[in-house]
């Protein structure tokens, strides 16, 4: 029997700040950028999509971005809130509990949406499942420096009032082991990149407001139960505002966009050469013409 994973997030609470956020009315300037992105990496790829499933992250960003996109044919959703679907084909269903048959699928995309799994190999495992061969997973979530100067600015602002540390900002995972984990979960030809966004503020509180309407505070599972007090808050964004301020004032915070494709094995998809099946020596290859 395998161990179940570790609980690194409240997914309870999680959807509860989802719900939250659309109420307020979502900031979306990251979804909207990849859903612009995904829409061109697809548009990039010579195949034909019947059947794609989009996994969770509400509005309709991805679902606009991919409309009459001509290699996608039915797009449909899974969302753990009903309202997430607002009115498009799909089902209610948490990613990490996908409900499709084997084989069933041939595209499955994900904007944002996988970086507060607690299990990110069993939803790759799970989505590989359900891809039919030569299906494709195309996604982007939020890996490796992202919120890097909000973590550095909690840690600083804490340290130096109370003499610890308690866990403030989610962990993001760094594109190598995002690479490493395709590979581990039986994806063929993977590809990992990062997209950094530094977005620049007027001041960090704008930042804090900007993650409340994304649904992208503090739902760690391990997180501090008491509110974060005013005097330790305001000598965070203090610290912030020293530390990442540029000449104008404005401060500086980085997202980095993780993008992941992989495909299920199929016969028709490229090989690398077998060891020892090469008709030339490396040397040979790279001495220069007209040597011995």
């Amino acid at each position: 029997m395998s161990a179940a994973p570790p609980r690194i997030f409240d997914r309870a609470l999680l959807r509860a700040r989802l719900a939250r956020a659309a109420r307020l009315g979502a900031e979306t300037f990251l979804l909207d950028r990849a859903a612009e992105d995904l829409a061109d990496r697809l548009g990039a790829v010579n195949r034909r999509f019947e059947n794609a499933l989009k996994l969770r992250k509400p509005g309709p960003a991805v679902a606009a971005a991919l409309a009459g996109h001509p290699g996608v044919g039915r797009l449909f959703a899974a969302a753990p809130l009903a309202a997430a679907l607002a009115g498009r084909a799909g089902v209610v269903a948490d990613e990490e509990a996908l409900p499709f048959a084997e084989g069933s699928l041939d595209l499955v995309v994900s904007a944002l949406s996988l970086q507060q799994v607690n299990d990110l190999p069993g939803v790759l495992a799970q989505v590989r499942r359900a891809l039919r061969p030569d299906g494709l997973f195309l996604g982007v979530l939020l890996g490796g420096g992202s919120l890097g100067e909000l973590r550095q600015a909690f840690a600083a602002a804490e340290t130096e009032m109370t003499g610890g540390l308690s866990p403030r900002v989610a962990p993001f995972a760094d594109v190598r082991d995002l690479g490493a984990l395709l590979q581990r979960t039986g994806f063929a030809l993977p590809v990992t990149d990062v997209d950094r966004v530094v977005v620049r503020y007027g001041s960090p509180f704008t930042l804090l407001q900007d993650l409340r309407r994304m649904g992208a505070t503090n739902a760690l599972a391990e997180r501090h139960r008491r509110p974060l007090g005013r005097v330790m808050l305001m000598r965070a964004l203090e610290i912030y505002a020293e530390r990442f301020a540029d000449p104008d004032g404005k401060v500086r915070a980085t997202f980095d966009l993780v993008w992941l494709s992989g495909w299920v094995p199929h016969e028709s998809q490229q090989k690398p050469l077998a060891p020892g099946s090469a008709k030339m020596r490396l040397a040979d290859a790279l001495r220069p013409k007209g040597t011995d």
